[in-house]
């Protein structure tokens, strides 16, 4: 994948269908708590996460329908693939989490996974669903940018 050299971070993946379903109001880095064999099944991009959203249990932040294949040169000691994984955040940020997403009705999706110096990090976003026309503005809108570019290369 894409390598920036500023930062030292390498994207793994990206959640594409979710900047569709949700508008997003901010989103925020956070670190997952991982084992061995999983960082390694994550680096040969054996994960998915289409339907994986994150959510507030007894004060700690949880990563739930998150999927790593089990990593193919792993002992008997691989783990679990469809297992919930805790997020990495400050108490702080948690507590704001959870009064958001209580109050407003809010989701956390994750948005992009990525290495960071080593690290395993996720850039989770806070947001609305979209309805059915909000979808369908979106995608007129981009036919309309599109039909615009198309005209300038032509000239």
């Amino acid at each position: 994948m894409a390598k920036n050299e500023e930062g030292g971070t390498k994207v793994l993946a990206l959640n594409r269908k979710a900047w569709h379903n949700y508008s997003f109001d901010e989103t925020f880095e956070c670190g997952i708590s991982l084992v061995g064999t999983e960082v390694k099944s994550m680096k040969d991009n054996q994960f998915s996460f289409a339907d994986a959203y994150a959510r507030v249990d007894k004060d700690e932040l949880w990563l739930i329908a998150f999927h790593i294949n089990p990593y193919m040169f792993g002992n008997r000691n691989n783990h679990d693939p469809d297992q919930k994984r805790r997020l990495l955040v400050h108490k702080k940020e948690i507590r704001r989490l959870r009064r958001i997403t209580e109050e407003k009705g809010l989701t956390l999706v994750p948005l992009k996974f990525y290495l960071k110096r080593g690290f395993v990090k996720l850039e989770l976003g806070v947001g609305r669903g979209k309805k059915l026309f909000d979808k369908r503005e979106d995608i007129k809108k981009k036919d309309l940018r599109r039909e615009v570019q198309r005209e300038h290369r032509i000239k």
